[in-house]
């Protein structure tokens, strides 16, 4: 069978990684000042950053619309005998209800709901696409996925706060706080929410540190095919201190440590500062 995956622009998947197993993505939209922007197409995770640090308000994201996803199902439809389409979490946008009413008109077309955000997505996503390339049908690589998502670990720690203080996601003691004792939560993805689950106190080189191996140390079933690095802009060093404690506390190579960049919807809420360690388990 002839199968296309197709993702939410919230997966966070490197373009190398979007060439190699020929994904398409939907992109999010970004609202600033009023104006409608498309992710990753005429606003980056930059614009987003320097119009917040020049005293501009939030941004903020809204869903895929029903017709963009009709438009895409419709012409991908014709060409295979499947689109598998993988959402960001159901919890987190309208994006997997919009995609389920535009799937109905188009019966080879399965939407999963991925349960996840970011590269949590991704893994999901290239899953998709290695289990097309085993042979397995939609429905097959549907039930398969919808099994693999609760194996999905996905976590952030955040250097700053005034992104979620200004979104209404955290209160501005606390924020204050933060930033006074120099703390720094982990936010991880729990049963399709984000929740907090931790917090590092210090530099953010010596957080990185710690965060990495507290999520990994203990990890006995840990999938080695791909680990992600995920983050918005850091203090330089500290991609290459979350490279090594994963190479220290578990057996991934270097070919199967994958650093990305995050989208404007993770730009949107979390800002730069922003690193995150995901995997999956067996």
């Amino acid at each position: 069978m002839s199968i296309k995956v197709t993702s939410d622009s919230t997966c966070d998947l490197s373009p190398e990684l979007l060439e190699r197993y020929n994904i398409t993505l939907t992109p999010l939209s970004v609202i600033k000042n009023g104006k409608s922007f498309i992710d990753g197409v005429d606003i980056t995770p930059e614009d987003i950053y320097s119009h917040v640090d020049n005293g501009g308000a939030l941004c903020s994201t809204s869903a895929v619309n029903v017709d963009s996803y009709r438009k895409v199902f419709k012409e991908l439809s014709s060409q295979y005998d499947a689109v598998i389409h993988l959402t960001i979490g159901s919890l987190f946008s309208a994006c997997y209800q919009n995609a389920s009413i535009a799937a109905a008109n188009f019966p080879n077309v399965y939407v999963v709901d991925s349960m996840n955000l970011s590269t949590g997505q991704g893994h999901l996503v290239i899953e998709a696409c290695e289990l097309a390339r085993q042979g397995l049908s939609g429905v097959e690589i549907c039930s398969r996925l919808n099994e693999m998502r609760s194996r999905v670990y996905a976590s952030f720690i955040m250097d700053r706060l005034d992104y979620m203080q200004k979104g209404g996601r955290c209160s501005s003691v606390v924020a204050l706080g933060g930033k006074l004792l120099r703390i720094k939560p982990e936010i991880a993805v729990i049963d399709g929410t984000m929740k907090m689950v931790d917090k590092y106190r210090g530099s953010f080189d010596k957080c990185v540190e710690k965060y990495v191996k507290d999520i990994l140390k203990d990890q006995k079933d840990i999938c080695l095919d791909r680990i992600f690095i995920t983050h918005s802009p850091v203090p330089d060093g500290a991609v290459e201190i979350a490279r090594e404690t994963i190479k220290k506390y578990t057996d991934f190579q270097d070919e199967n440590i994958f650093e990305t960049s995050t989208n404007c919807t993770v730009a949107c809420h979390c800002g730069p500062g922003t690193l995150g360690v995901l995997f999956m388990t067996k």
